[in-house]
């Protein structure tokens, strides 16, 4: 059973991630009887909707302290402070200010969190070798426009607990409404995915957006739930033009993915993430970073 270890984008040292009920993950996705439960109820939306409620409730307010202090959330860059939310579900999807994160040229990146980038959608099979194989058609529930991205480039950002939840354009364009496909609430942890990558994202809850640009083809933005995400919540103008780094939504408690596929030929992905993905590793990225030009 690996670590998760992933490449400081800043420092390009090796960090250690220590997510937010280890022990927990290691027993569902790696012990008989806890895959036993995984499957029995921890997938299922009742669970996941529950813990989202109770996270709602003003006493879990008294959660966000130690959470922040824990995993080392820097405050200042959020709109409110520790003591300003009404639950811990306010804090987890809080606002940052419009200064805490700069918008860079390029392409960037549509979140904070860990990335894996892949120039051809084929290689991310050979990435996850476990499992059933990922393909777009079943991840989209859509074979005409899975053809559309054949040989496409695939942009995955994972957002752990402890991560800012909003998510956001990655480029200007046209965002059309959001395609809805229901499902289980696998968790997206690497303890898990690497057990069935292709089994978890094609049949987690997801939703796509189309995103139509004017140099960049049309880029398919894909939030994707987990175990204890209560909800994916749209907070964009659909069928409406949108500029880079407008926000697009939320996700509510619980870890999440972003995953983005380009038309073939249309983004050249840049080299430092691409080298550490190749080499088995996801790097740190800020949403409005840049990941490719």
């Amino acid at each position: 059973m690996k670590e998760i270890k992933y490449i400081d984008r800043k420092t390009n040292e090796i960090i250690y991630e220590k997510p937010p009920g280890e022990g927990f993950l290691k027993f569902l996705y790696y012990n008989p009887f806890g895959k036993l439960s995984l499957e029995l109820l921890v997938k299922r939306k009742f669970l996941s909707s529950l813990y989202g409620r109770l996270m709602n409730r003003k006493s879990s307010k008294k959660k966000i302290k130690s959470f922040v202090e824990n995993y080392k959330i820097n405050m200042d860059d959020a709109v409110l402070g520790v003591d300003d939310f009404a639950c811990f579900n306010e804090f987890f999807y809080r606002a940052l200010k419009p200064e805490a994160r700069k918008i860079a040229d390029g392409f960037v990146s549509p979140a904070d969190g860990k990335i894996l980038a892949f120039e051809n959608i084929d290689a991310l099979n050979q990435f996850f070798v476990k499992g059933q194989p990922f393909t777009l058609a079943e991840f989209l529930k859509d074979d005409k426009l899975a053809q559309k991205y054949e040989g496409g480039t695939l942009i995955l950002v994972r957002l752990a607990p402890n991560d800012y939840h909003r998510f956001h354009f990655p480029y200007a364009g046209d965002a059309s409404n959001a395609h809805k496909i229901s499902g289980h609430y696998y968790s997206v942890s690497p303890y898990a995915v690497s057990q069935n990558f292709g089994k978890i994202f094609c049949e987690n809850k997801r939703e796509y957006t189309v995103l139509s640009t004017k140099d960049k083809g049309d880029v398919l933005l894909c939030p994707v739930g987990a175990t204890m995400v209560g909800s994916i919540i749209e907070t964009y103008q659909a069928n409406a033009t949108v500029d880079k780094g407008a926000e697009m939504g939320y996700f509510t408690f619980g870890g999440s993915s972003v995953l983005v596929v380009v038309e073939k030929g249309k983004v050249k992905l840049d080299e430092d993430i691409v080298q550490n993905t190749k080499n088995g590793m996801e790097t740190s990225i800020l949403m409005g970073q840049q990941i490719g030009i």
